[in-house]
């Protein structure tokens, strides 16, 4: 007797089907611009590369309630959102590569508890902050440095800066440029954009003609060398604050291993380690929350 067995395709199914379609296309695509038009090519990767993720799950709200609402007008207009709780030290909060101010909101409570004033910073395009650069639903890692820094301008001297994901590489730039903050908590952060921007040539299939216009492209937009956002190496350049590197051995997004290269290799770093957190739980684990309060208040 023979069985057949039958799948339901399901909506899951379909779009991942989709997605696996419009990869290929995109692949076919860029393979064609290497060679007869890279520059064109690097300007579509330069835009891909800074579209922001559509992931529900980044624009959790851990917020305990409201806070007082502000805004920062940085360089060409671009506006930036603020809310802050408590009175004290400023301790600034700074989120990842399309999340927003509400995924730290669980950092909030304790450390008004602890008599500090918190600080939130949406990047822009991302929360409640208004478009970046590129236009609504694109951004730059140096917008995050920006905000941070223009926040920093306006509420004082960072007693910390708890960070998280790219947020934690904006951050150690911002200390590069003279950021003054006597703490740093980095929570799963982003230490190697140059690997990032390796596995996003793999991925989209562009070549090195494409490649090399893209990073010219993108260090034009940024003023700066990319390099810098290669955060391991900043030991060198600069005297780096204490900090608290905390990261978990299951995160798909940032490897474990980047955090703890740099906690060992900062003079000043200590890790962390956490187990079956990933990238974003680590966020509201209490057991993290308490570590972080701890480290950046005593």
């Amino acid at each position: 007797m023979t069985t057949t067995t039958t799948t339901t395709s399901s909506p899951q199914n379909r779009t991942i089907v989709r997605a696996g379609t419009k990869l290929r296309a995109i692949r076919v695509a860029f393979r064609a611009l290497e060679r007869v038009a890279p520059g064109i090519g690097a300007r579509w990767a330069t835009t891909l590369w800074c579209t922001l993720p559509n992931t529900g799950g980044r624009r959790r709200d851990e917020r305990p309630r409201p806070g007082e609402r502000s805004t920062l007008t940085l360089a060409d207009g671009r506006v930036v959102a603020v809310e802050s709780w408590g009175f004290g030290p400023p301790v600034y909060l700074m989120h990842g590569w399309g999340g927003w101010r509400g995924q730290l909101g669980a950092f909030v409570q304790p450390l008004v508890d602890a008599g500090r004033r918190v600080v939130a910073v949406d990047a822009p395009s991302h929360g409640d902050s208004g478009p970046g650069r590129l236009g609504r639903g694109r951004a730059t890692g140096v917008e995050f440095t920006e905000a941070l820094a223009a926040a920093a301008g306006k509420h004082g001297k960072p007693a910390a800066v708890v960070a998280h994901s790219l947020g934690g590489a904006a951050a150690a730039v911002a200390v590069l440029d003279g950021l003054p903050a006597a703490k740093l908590a980095l929570v799963a952060p982003s230490t190697r954009l140059s690997e990032g921007l390796a596995a996003f040539q793999r991925t989209v299939g562009f070549g090195e003609r494409t490649r090399t216009r893209m990073l010219t492209r993108m260090e034009g937009l940024a003023g700066r060398p990319l390099a810098d956002y290669d955060v391991i190496g900043l030991a060198r350049r600069v005297e780096l604050p204490p900090t608290l590197v905390v990261h978990d051995r299951n995160d798909k997004e940032v490897p474990y291993d980047d955090g703890a290269e740099l906690a060992a290799t900062w003079p000043e770093a200590e890790l962390a380690t956490t187990e079956g957190l990933g990238h974003q739980r680590i966020l509201r684990d209490p057991a993290v929350i308490d570590v972080v309060v701890d480290y950046v208040t005593r």
